[in-house]
């Protein structure tokens, strides 16, 4: 590309009186006109907020990777983004995440930008910023926030997430003092940074990574090392380069790109949100990916990193010193596409090159996997006739093959109080059912998945049983949770036509999940059903209440999905 083919020449190069103003304007910023004409102008997408704890180290990243750009001779805008925090937002973080990609793509297509760098990481800053840069179309490349680091309290190992879900437990069953239980809430997140179990950030870093838009094995770098530094200013350097090579999303993205992220992510041990976030980003690309698609990988891609939660006795920074991602996919190398194209410009395969396993129990070889089948499964039924999804390895093998009576909530706070009733009539054999806790139901798909166990089982000992709903869960989450059953009971899905009471037969082996109630009484049920009110009748969860689609197709918009955009390609109105 030539210095007048970039795109910000359209804002700034030609002698006219619009031009003259957007001169005007830089100069008026202190910039002269050296620095900016003829340079790749490049947005620095930034998802800092101060109740982001995850990304409390960008701003400082910010300038490591305008420094970068600068030396590269481009020229570096910050550009602040919607900050969807995970442990703030509320109801939940997903209900944004959309909101997020549309304003990345609008401000790219707005502004005289000839790539960006994306900031992010926390659980769904990653697929946001790449859904929005995708739909644009300008080259982009990705800069994971990183894993914090790891947690401590009385000499043991803490992951965030998993352990509060553990911890919390033993405090309901009497077992953890106040002392013991504040000392866990200061040991438990010691840096800035992402969750560093393989949680939902971990997860979409690691999937961005494979599908080649970081640098290869960003996402590994923990937020404090710095390492981390040293890649957010090449970030800036390379996205210079590729702005003049046009190496655009749509060279990046393919079919085998995305194949070659659903294999990696079922080899780590992914979050369940795994499957939602990246059938969106495979849609905005123009790329089909299903449920079974994804259920067909499960079934044949071994689980070869042991971090928790599927792993046992690992974290993030273990998996960075054993040689993080770029190792575990040398390790897959032979099911994987490494001739696709990353943001390096190469081939996968070079940028594998010299990728080693530095300790072969935290990435196990082939012949030694953590769970012989992959991360994640399908399941579909008279209960989920679109889909269900279940993480195997993170729940008690016992139940992968239950049947018991359901015990069903309506909302979230019906469920809360009856869980923390010590005179329940529950049994361990019961399947603790959450509805209306979908995409519209929650609305916008909470993470309520995990149910609590109930404090008369607690007590007696018990830590897993089988808990199905229509909502989603953290991906530090573990237990036998069937997550996303879709259609959502607020639509009127068959979940709304289940009663306390029914039994539940769920059968792993075979990927089916029915309530064994016969049709006659399921289209009564049906009959008598009354949609409830829409959840909101303004703004902006007006508008995502009719346009969302469900859990199977992504959460996407409707009106958003298909094929890639081109931010080079708009109509000339400059």
């Amino acid at each position: 590309m030539k210095p007048e083919q970039l795109r910000s020449s359209r804002w700034f190069a030609p002698d006219d009186l619009r031009s003259f103003g957007h001169r005007s304007r830089m100069m008026q910023l202190g910039y002269a006109e050296e620095e900016f004409l003829e340079r790749p102008m490049i947005g620095v997408m930034n998802t800092w907020s101060e109740l982001n704890a995850c990304h409390g180290h960008f701003p400082e990243r910010v300038k490591d990777v305008k420094r970068g750009i600068a030396q590269a001779g481009g020229f570096g805008v910050e550009m602040p983004s919607l900050s969807v925090d995970e442990s703030f937002t509320k109801p939940t973080s997903m209900l944004y995440r959309n909101m997020l990609a549309m304003e990345v793509e609008e401000m790219i297509r707005s502004h005289p930008l000839d790539g960006v760098v994306l900031m992010g990481g926390c659980d769904k800053t990653t697929p946001g910023l790449v859904m929005g840069a995708i739909t644009a179309g300008v080259p982009m490349i990705f800069l994971p926030a990183g894993p914090m680091l790891r947690g401590h309290y009385a000499g043991k190992v803490l992951g965030s997430g998993s352990d509060a879900w553990k911890y919390w437990d033993e405090r309901r069953a009497g077992a953890i003092t106040d002392e013991e239980w504040l000392g866990i809430q200061g040991g438990i997140a010691r840096s800035v940074g992402t969750c560093m179990t393989m949680g939902t950030a971990s997860t979409m870093t690691a999937i961005t990574d494979a599908l080649g838009l970081t640098l290869p094995g960003a996402s590994s770098v923990p937020a404090a090392d710095s390492g981390h530094q040293r890649m957010s200013s090449e970030c800036g350097r390379r996205i210079v380069d590729m702005v003049w090579e046009d190496l655009t999303p749509n060279k990046i993205i393919t079919d085998a790109a995305v194949q070659n992220a659903a294999t990696v992510a079922m080899a780590t041990g992914c979050s369940t949100n795994a499957v939602v976030h990246l059938i969106a980003i495979a849609r905005r690309a123009g790329v089909d990916l299903s449920l079974d698609d994804l259920d067909s990988l499960g079934r044949t891609t071994p689980l070869i990193a042991n971090i928790r939660p599927s792993g046992k006795d690992y974290l993030m920074e273990d998996f960075y010193y054993a040689g993080g991602l770029r190792a575990l996919m040398k390790q897959l190398a032979e099911r994987l596409d490494t001739s696709c194209v990353t943001v390096t410009g190469k081939s996968m395969a070079e940028g594998l090159e010299g990728a080693k396993v530095y300790n072969d129990d935290v990435i196990r070889p082939l012949s030694n996997p953590v769970y012989q089948e992959g991360s994640l499964a399908v399941l579909r039924g008279n209960l989920c006739p679109d889909g269900a999804v279940i993480k195997p390895a993170a729940c008690d093998p016992k139940y992968h093959m239950h049947e018991g009576p359901a015990l069903v909530f309506d909302s979230y706070p019906e469920m809360k109080a009856a869980i923390d009733d010590e005179h329940l009539d529950v049994t361990p054999d019961h399947v603790l059912v959450l509805r209306n806790a979908g995409p519209l139901g929650g609305p916008g798909f909470p993470e309520w998945g995990m149910l609590p166990i109930p404090k008369a089982l607690i007590k007696q000992g018990h830590r897993d049983m089988l808990r199905i709903s229509d909502a989603r869960m953290s991906g530090t989450s573990y237990g036998a949770c069937v997550l996303h059953v879709c259609p959502e009971a607020f639509i009127g899905g068959p979940l709304v036509l289940l009663r306390t009471g029914d039994t539940i037969r769920l059968d792993l082996p075979n990927r089916s999940l029915d309530m064994l109630v016969d049709d006659d009484e399921l289209q009564r049920r049906k009959a008598e059903w009354t949609a409830p009110a829409p959840k909101f009748d303004r703004g902006y969860g007006w508008m995502f209440a009719r346009h969302v689609t469900q859990a199977d197709k992504g959460c996407d918009f409707d009106y958003l999905e298909a094929g890639f955009g081109s931010a080079a390609g708009e109509p000339d109105i400059y």
